[in-house]
């Protein structure tokens, strides 16, 4: 459905700023350290040899007239194959993590000086003090409202959205000054008397990329640092 911004009267000593427009952007709509692969192979091969001695020994040293039974060899053959097969799998299972943390950090480095959607309520704004900001009704809401405000938390415009269904909508804003700081967006919707739920997302910078933990992480101009898979979408 389509957003049909409807701009109040500024507020009082509160700055000037255009809103209304229906968004076109596309958005809307420490290092880890992987396993030792060789290592966990090496000591698998280790344990699988180990029991191969203790069986022969076993099996050498068995009582003639009680020799072991074929059952019990075979279950502890296909014991030790368990454990063995484990082994490799994590291993692999390893090597294909940093495989794929290596991926995503190629990936992550191409999305520098992009402009990518993730949930927040920090407003950035470009070099003309345009911002785009965005919001996901869990049902739909008969009146939604849109409040943005400065880093002091004075309302700066209140605009009423109207009646939106369930799912993600969004809108564009500009400042009357580019190089405000600090402002934020609320959005209140209500069904009738009951408040509808709520998420709010941003466009915001990337600014760097980098891995913590063993997981890709993005440093963004305003909100701060989020990791690469709660990014909702990208844009240049």
């Amino acid at each position: 459905m389509a957003i049909a911004s409807v701009a109040s009267p500024t507020a009082p000593g509160a700055t000037a700023a255009t809103a209304g427009a229906i968004t076109k952007n596309p958005l809307f709509g420490a290092t880890g350290t992987a396993p030792d692969a060789a290592s966990a192979l090496t000591s698998a091969q280790e344990q699988s040899d180990r029991f191969l001695k203790l069986l022969v020994t076993q099996m050498k040293n068995q009582d003639p007239l009680n020799p072991m039974d074929n059952a019990q060899i075979t279950t502890q053959m296909a014991q030790i194959s368990t454990v063995s097969g484990i082994d490799k799998l994590s291993a692999t299972m390893a090597t294909m993590n940093a495989s794929i943390l290596q991926m995503q950090s190629l990936e992550g480095a191409l999305l520098v000086d992009k402009n990518v959607l993730v949930e927040g309520h920090q407003l950035w704004l470009d070099a003309k003090g345009n911002t785009s900001a965005g919001f996901e009704l869990d049902s739909a809401a008969k009146a939604v409202v849109a409040t943005i405000k400065d880093a002091n938390g004075k309302v700066v415009e209140t605009f009423e959205l109207g009646a939106l269904a369930a799912g993600r909508h969004s809108f564009d804003w500009t400042s009357a000054d580019a190089k405000a700081s600090g402002l934020s967006f609320e959005v209140s919707a209500l069904n009738g008397q009951t408040a509808v739920g709520v998420t709010r997302f941003v466009s915001d910078h990337v600014n760097a990329v980098f891995t913590d933990k063993g997981l890709l992480t993005l440093e963004l101009a305003v909100n701060g640092t989020v990791p690469y898979n709660k990014v909702k979408g990208v844009s240049n």
